[in-house]
């Protein structure tokens, strides 16, 4: 077993007798503990382990100083040395890590705080960062932090890279609770609070995860995560009182239904009494929902918070739900607007449990698409951000894509719903309209690949999620440094290769692949490799009507389907102008003839030989980067990037042939740098 790939960014690799080690060898050779409770026993266990790994020697731990140095545990309740009136007004996960004399103190405003602390500590450790005159506060700016499994019972995972599920095979719980505890571990250190433990897509086996059947392993799931202060979720069937009760209805206004979930949910806190909810897909992609009975989301999810309620459960409602049967032929329903056209008019009907889950662009996680226009315009209404770790449209986890660099642009991106400066991360955050319940959630990218996600450099994916969502404003190079250095080490030529290889790739990604906003030319099903026609005569309704004059959606309220109609005054004028629509997304809002001289001076056909040929040489120089580094890291983790990144630059040729082919053979225009199109 290579313990560096299973090990992810808590390696705790020992060090050197360096001058950082003798400097605070003495400071991290004792832990005093006053009160070892749950979540302080994991911080404990946690420093424990980092400090013997790390520097050789197992700490004292102690009920109490004995004067000498140490890393002290405490949370603002105690009595200590350190002025702690700042974490007052700051929220419960909040703490502080201070330097006094010969001393650390860990503080957590809460016990979960003071997890957060310790794992906060470890990073600086391994990161060798002076800890001899500290001072940080840190509070997570989004409430919500949570990760969403797609994991099905028979072990399959719906859009998983990574191999099997961690927690089922054979429609049974593996029972590893080992690694589960090591995923809490990994989730606890980014700061994630809140999982849900199986697929949105809730199949008849998993709707049994709410009875007795499944319940006890459930429940030994959510004490493992909440050991590292995470809470439990399952995503539900709505149609589960017909497929498990004896009832004829799923109908939300139906008093026996609304008896039927109030005993099921009372059933499953008696398992689980700190149980966080449930996760529902309604209503989307043949999924059941309130429609049925001609009946609307607020009615459905408002039926789910009514019975979690007295137990301070929480609904998270989707809100990917379109007409996902329709027509190619029909040039004005529009996939895009279906989110804002299903929701936006139901502001201010769902309970103070209900959180509507919007995904981060109104289509379906595209390598480019704008952000959606719902966010804003439901001022009176909890929500969530949804992103997808997972890379079911960017690679799956075989390509190098780090997304990191999309999410802070979606998070940046001003909506403009409260005048300027009215971004996407206060709206989710919950200051912009002080929401109750508010934050941030991503489809896991996790498996049970050794090295949890296919691609160990796709690890960087999922650490950067947790450090994301806890901070917005984090820059990027700041996140991607702390993940190499946890990884990879601190060799200098090791960080810097690889953070130019991750910030670079999703550039290289998108150029290779659907160009300038128009998305989703995949093969169907799979989602994997290119077909640009693949969706344009599907049910999906994902289309981009190219012909031989020109190509992309007309989505403008002059003559389009009026999608630009659904943002704010700001927004809605920059897309819908040709002269003001961003290049990248043009093809998305407009269509054009493939003469159309964009804002770079390149015309789009020209643009798209252009970027796919760039593309391919990118993926070349991404294999000799990482050839750079032979014997600068281990074999095993070497050797495995090397063969993704390699199969990544093969594809990609793929990638260029077919769309080069495709539109030189539409639009018959030729190549003015005369490359090899077929």
């Amino acid at each position: 077993m290579n313990k560096s790939e299973y090990a992810a960014w808590l390696q705790y690799a020992p060090k050197e007798k360096n001058h950082w080690v003798k400097k605070h060898e003495t400071l991290l050779s004792q832990i005093v503990v006053s009160n070892e409770s749950l979540l302080i026993h994991s911080a404990r266990q946690e420093l424990s382990r980092g400090f013997k790994s790390m520097l050789g020697s197992e700490p004292a731990v102690s009920a109490e100083s004995d004067g000498g140095s140490g890393v002290i545990l405490a949370t603002i309740h105690e009595q200590l040395p350190v002025d702690t009136s700042e974490l007052g007004s700051l929220n419960d996960e909040s703490y502080m890590i201070q330097t006094v004399d010969n001393s650390l103190y860990l503080i957590g405003k809460s016990e979960k705080g003071v997890l957060y602390a310790a794992f906060h500590l470890l990073r600086l450790i391994q990161q060798e960062k002076d800890l001899l005159s500290l001072t940080v506060i840190e509070a997570p700016v989004n409430q919500i932090r949570m990760i969403n499994h797609w994991d099905n019972m028979d072990g399959s995972i719906e859009r998983g890279y990574a191999g099997k599920s961690i927690f089922y095979k054979d429609y049974q719980f593996i029972g590893d609770w080992t690694r589960i505890k090591d995923y809490a571990r990994l989730l606890a250190s980014v700061g994630i609070n809140a999982v849900s433990i199986n697929n949105v897509n809730v199949h008849e086996i998993e709707t049994k995860l709410i009875t007795s059947v499944y319940l006890p392993d459930v429940a030994k799931v959510a004490e493992i995560f909440r050991a590292y202060g995470i809470k439990t979720y399952l995503s539900a069937n709505y149609a589960s009182p017909i497929q498990l009760g004896d009832l004829q209805t799923a109908d939300p206004l139906n008093e026996d239904v609304k008896s039927w979930w109030k005993e099921k949910v009372k059933e499953v806190y008696s398992y689980i009494p700190d149980f966080g909810g449930f996760v529902i897909k309604a209503d989307s992609e043949h999924r059941p929902g309130p429609f049925t009975y001609n009946r609307t989301h607020a009615d459905g999810a408002n039926m789910l918070g009514e019975a979690l309620n007295p137990f301070g459960g929480v609904v998270f409602w989707r809100c990917f739900v379109y007409n996902c049967v329709q027509d190619w032929r029909d040039r004005k329903t529009d996939r895009a607007r279906a989110a804002y056209d299903h929701f936006q008019p139901l502001d201010g009907q769902f309970l103070d449990n209900v959180v509507l889950q919007i995904k981060n662009g109104p289509m379906d996680f595209q390598v480019r698409e704008p952000v959606s226009p719902l966010f804003g315009a439901m001022p009176k209404t909890n929500q969530v951000l949804e992103f997808q770790v997972t890379q079911e449209y960017t690679g799956q986890q075989k390509h190098l894509c780090y997304l990191i660099p999309q999410w802070k642009e979606v998070l940046d991106f001003d909506t403009f719903a409260k005048g300027e400066g009215s971004t996407i991360k206060k709206i989710v955050s919950g200051s912009l309209y002080q929401n109750t319940l508010s934050g941030i959630t991503a489809v896991s990218n996790i498996g049970d690949n050794l090295n949890w996600n296919g691609h160990t450099l796709a690890q960087a994916n999922f650490y950067g999620y947790g450090r994301l969502i806890w901070n917005p404003d984090l820059a990027a190079s700041t996140i991607t440094e702390e993940w190499i250095e946890q990884t990879f080490g601190k060799d200098k030529f090791v960080l810097e290769q690889i953070k130019d290889m991750l910030h670079k790739s999703w550039s290289i990604y998108e150029k290779y692949t659907a160009p300038l906003g128009v998305g989703w030319m995949v093969n169907p099903g799979h989602h994997y490799g290119p077909n640009v026609d693949g969706y344009e005569y599907d049910v999906w309704g994902t289309y981009h009507f190219a012909d031989w004059k020109g190509i992309g959606v007309n989505r403008t309220l002059k003559n389009g389907t009026g999608y630009t109609g659904q943002y704010f005054k700001e927004n809605q004028e920059l897309y819908e102008s040709l002269e003001t629509c961003p290049d990248e997304l043009i093809l998305f809002f407009h269509h054009v003839p493939y003469t159309h001289v964009l804002k770079s001076g390149c015309t789009v056909i020209q643009h798209i030989y252009n970027t796919h040929f760039e593309g391919v040489d990118d993926t070349e120089n991404l294999v000799f980067q990482w050839k750079q580094l032979e014997g600068k890291v281990d074999t095993v983790r070497y050797e495995g990037i090397l063969s993704r990144l390699e199969e990544q630059h093969e594809h990609s040729k793929e990638w260029r042939d077919k769309i080069n082919t495709y539109f030189y053979r539409k639009s018959g225009i030729d190549d003015e740098k005369q490359r090899k199109i077929y």
